[in-house]
């Protein structure tokens, strides 16, 4: 049965345009208080980005939780993966997120982690829905809950990013440029980097509420590649607002996309005898990946867009590996959701272990070139049910043979159709792209 208000991540849009009101989200703490109470734990724990109107939605979700009978303890700005992880260190309820990810400040959203750290359950989020359409109801005086803040929160995530790598690691010799995005993380990321020993300059660490994810972070990282050549520094390391996902730049100002970094951080645990599976991926991943993986023997899945499908098929496959090219990179074996300061950890330790740069471990996978036109339409639809686009997309899988692939795929937000085609050779990607493209605006 489709939600009617859960996306694939949570509840999100415009703050002020509902559902994104001190009202609904009243609500929403009040329903999730309400669904999630049931047992003997009795807190559920908030965090938040730094955009503005997070003080405004926590106190909304602190009030309906209260009215719902449940305790409220409250992180302040933390990641999204340390509210998974406090989540269950706290033993609570569960965990909820106030952010919009990667979106600029006047877009907020309402995300939820279960008592073990990992998004909620389709079923529990229809509960949760069907209390929303129900009156809202107080518990009486005596069984109010309370909220407290919780002033070890951010130490306790520093010691748990730590405690990913050896204790005998270090980055002492390494340079390093941060960017936090004006995000979650620009206290936290800085001093995990700085306590393992490496020289850390910080950039977009002041954030006003406004400035979130502004011209900076994973979503564009120009400013600290520039800064990354212009220091000399060994690497850069992008987070976005809410710190869950990582992309890098090599000592040369070169981006290194969440693909590569997946591969980089796969090679190591395979060279290290401690990967356990294969590795999943998006069907945007690049062609490379899959085949640089497959090089060496590891076996590579595709999901459906998005972190929550990814995270389903290595439950599915009992794998630890998985993430998308936006950098969203996910190791089970550390953390119950992606985590950029974690995943940065981990393509740092295989850089010290295997003594080779960022540059070098990132040449052991060949990008394929990729080309993507975005087509709308008049409404969203199945483009493959169209019995001329999918002849096309015959004729276009034969020329490029086994060299390439194409990808049609309907936005989930927008009336657009994706024409996505990769292969080898850069100047045919483009024409059959164009020409792809062309066949679905004619008959879609």
């Amino acid at each position: 049965m489709a939600k009617k208000y859960f996306g694939t991540d949570g509840i999100r849009g415009t703050v002020g345009e509902y559902p994104i009101t001190p009202e609904f989200v009243m609500k929403l703490g009040w329903a999730a208080g309400k669904v999630l109470g049931n047992n003997a734990k009795d807190r559920i724990v908030i965090g938040k980005d730094t955009r503005i109107s997070g003080y405004m939605f926590e106190s909304a979700l602190e009030a309906g939780i209260a009215a719902a009978g449940m305790n409220v303890q409250l992180l302040g700005p933390m990641p999204t993966p340390g509210i998974a992880y406090l989540t269950r260190t706290f033993r609570a309820a569960a965990g909820i997120v106030i952010s919009a990810s990667h979106n600029s400040y006047y877009d907020n959203g309402i995300k939820f982690f279960s008592a073990n750290g990992t998004k909620l359950d389709d079923e529990i989020e229809h509960q949760i829905e069907a209390y929303l359409d129900k009156p809202m109801t107080t518990v009486s005086s005596e069984k109010l809950g309370k909220a407290k803040r919780v002033s070890t929160a951010a130490g306790r995530y520093i010691e748990f990013c730590k405690a990913s790598i050896p204790t005998s690691f270090s980055l002492e010799g390494l340079k390093i440029v941060i960017d936090c995005a004006n995000g979650a993380a620009y206290s936290i990321g800085p001093k995990v980097f700085r306590e393992l020993g490496a020289d850390v300059e910080p950039i977009f660490n002041h954030p006003d509420g406004l400035n979130i994810n502004e011209n900076c972070g994973a979503t564009n990282t120009n400013a600290l590649a520039k800064l990354v050549k212009a220091n000399k520094a060994d690497i850069g390391i992008a987070l976005d607002g809410d710190a869950d996902r990582l992309i890098m730049v090599d000592h040369r100002g070169e981006v290194v996309d969440g693909d590569e970094l997946l591969y980089i951080v796969t090679a190591g645990a395979k060279a290290k005898g401690r990967l356990e599976g294969g590795v999943v991926g998006t069907l945007m991943s690049n062609l490379g990946l899959e085949k640089a993986l497959q090089a060496q023997g590891v076996d590579f899945l595709r999901a459906n867009v998005g972190d929550r499908y990814v995270m389903e098929l290595l439950k599915a496959n009992n794998w630890n590996f998985g993430g998308e090219s936006s950098g969203h990179l996910i190791c089970l074996d550390k953390n119950t959701t992606g985590d950029g300061i974690i995943a940065a950890l981990q393509v740092l330790a295989v850089m010290v272990d295997e003594g080779k740069s960022l540059a070098d471990l990132k040449a052991g996978m060949t990008k394929y070139p990729q080309t993507m036109i975005n087509v709308r339409v008049s409404k969203r639809q199945d483009p493959m049910a169209n019995d001329v686009v999918a002849a096309a997309v015959k004729e276009v899988e034969a020329e490029l043979a086994s060299s390439g692939r194409v990808l049609l795929r309907a936005s989930g937000t927008e009336p657009l159709i994706r024409v996505m085609i990769e292969g080898e050779d850069q100047t045919l990607v483009q024409r059959l792209t164009e020409q792809l493209a062309e066949v679905v605006k004619n008959n879609l």
